[in-house]
């Protein structure tokens, strides 16, 4: 068995930091309290994208990838706290809603024109559903969806989701600006 990654990780920490764990972010040459999380304090900014998402799976991988990408991200539960906070946000319409289409606490094609028909076209719905279900895509774009994905590909695509949408809220005030 070749054992040549031992000497690899030996150079870099050897036995030296066994008998002191704690350190073992240091070893791989992260600077202490730095865990490589975010690019901006999420708390600052009000949020611009909303979920209603209740599996538990997904709700924190989104919390977990919004985390790292300095994004905040609310949970709601009905389309009436989408528009509770984005009043006492003060902060416009949303940039993205993200809607599991098979959410039982709401029901996600009564609520989506709903959405759709107060928020326009400046705010995107994006739909994630099981790949099997076909017939419940068609029926979330009729609704308003304006991206249905499958589960698969809404995990992989969610971080290109989130930095799209929170660059675009960072990039709208600069495009108000006189010249």
């Amino acid at each position: 068995m070749d054992h040549s990654y031992r000497a690899v990780l030996a150079e870099h920490d050897g036995n030296t930091n066994r008998p002191n764990r704690g350190n073992a972010g240091q070893s791989l040459g992260k600077p202490p309290g730095d865990e490589g999380e975010t690019m901006a304090p999420a708390g600052e900014a009000p949020a611009r994208i909303y979920a209603f998402v209740e599996d538990l799976f997904f709700l924190a991988k989104i919390q977990e990838t919004a985390r790292k990408l300095g994004v905040k991200v609310e949970f709601v539960k009905t389309d009436k706290d989408v528009f509770e906070r984005m009043n006492q946000n003060g902060n416009g319409k949303p940039s993205l809603i993200i809607v599991d289409l098979n959410n039982l606490g709401i029901k996600p094609l009564a609520v989506i024109p709903k959405l759709k028909s107060k928020l326009k076209k400046e705010t995107n719905i994006i739909g994630f559903l099981s790949h099997v279900q076909g017939e419940l895509k068609l029926k979330a774009q009729e609704a308003g969806c304006d991206m249905v994905l499958p589960r698969s590909a809404f995990s992989q695509n969610l971080a290109q989701l989130l930095r799209r949408h929170s660059v675009q809220e960072d990039e709208q005030p600069e495009h108000n600006q006189p010249n």
